[in-house]
């Protein structure tokens, strides 16, 4: 019955998110839902960010450095909220998300992956509020975060701008779902080839 109240709540959720893009102020929209998707709301920018671009296709790439910008200032609000109110908002935002009990074991080795982990998150579905809050949480260096997270989130965005400026409406249901398996192969191979060099 919980899991339902909770599905529906999302889904309400998601509903709603959708119908900012149709807006009269859907890049305003856009920016708010990409910041607070950061670090604590659970729809990400995508849901506006693709329809957005199929009603405005010349503006895919405005649309894609809003998206890129409030996200990784978002992120820094994850950070914040993790380097100096962990408990207080932190930790119940990862618990909501399922991930309360892995918290102290993924500390112990965090920072070991910080590049990776940050990266993985910013590309792939991995909800990456999870991994800003866990880097203000292990003190990640500040730089090396913001430094990932523009280059993962741009990534991210600009290859969706740029898929559906390119083909349009026919690649919308590649991005919806298999894009991010295709981001997660590319992480897999970029990391496979980053240990071969260094120790092989």
């Amino acid at each position: 019955m919980q899991f339902l109240m909770r599905f529906l709540m999302l889904r309400r959720l998601y509903d709603w998110t959708l119908s900012l893009a149709a807006g009269p102020y859907a890049l305003v929209a856009l920016a708010i839902v990409s910041f607070i998707e950061s670090s604590i709301f659970p729809i990400p920018p995508d849901v506006l960010m693709i329809p957005m671009i199929l009603a405005a296709p010349r503006k895919a790439f405005l649309i894609a450095g809003v998206c890129t910008v409030a996200s990784v200032l978002g992120g820094l609000l994850g950070y914040v909220i993790g380097a100096f109110a962990f408990e207080q908002i932190g930790q119940p935002i990862l618990e909501s998300l399922g991930k309360g009990e892995e918290i102290e074991a993924f500390n112990e080795r965090f920072n070991d992956f910080g590049f990776w982990a940050v990266l993985i998150a910013g590309l792939t579905p991995f909800p990456y509020k999870v991994i800003t809050i866990m880097s203000g949480w292990t003190a990640m260096p500040l730089g090396t975060f913001i430094v990932t997270s523009i280059i993962a989130r741009g990534l991210r965005f600009f290859i969706v701008a740029g898929l559906l400026w390119k083909f349009g409406e026919p690649i919308r249901d590649f991005i919806e779902k298999r894009l991010g398996l295709m981001f997660i192969v590319f992480v897999a191979v970029l990391i496979g080839g980053f240990f071969l060099v260094r120790y092989l």
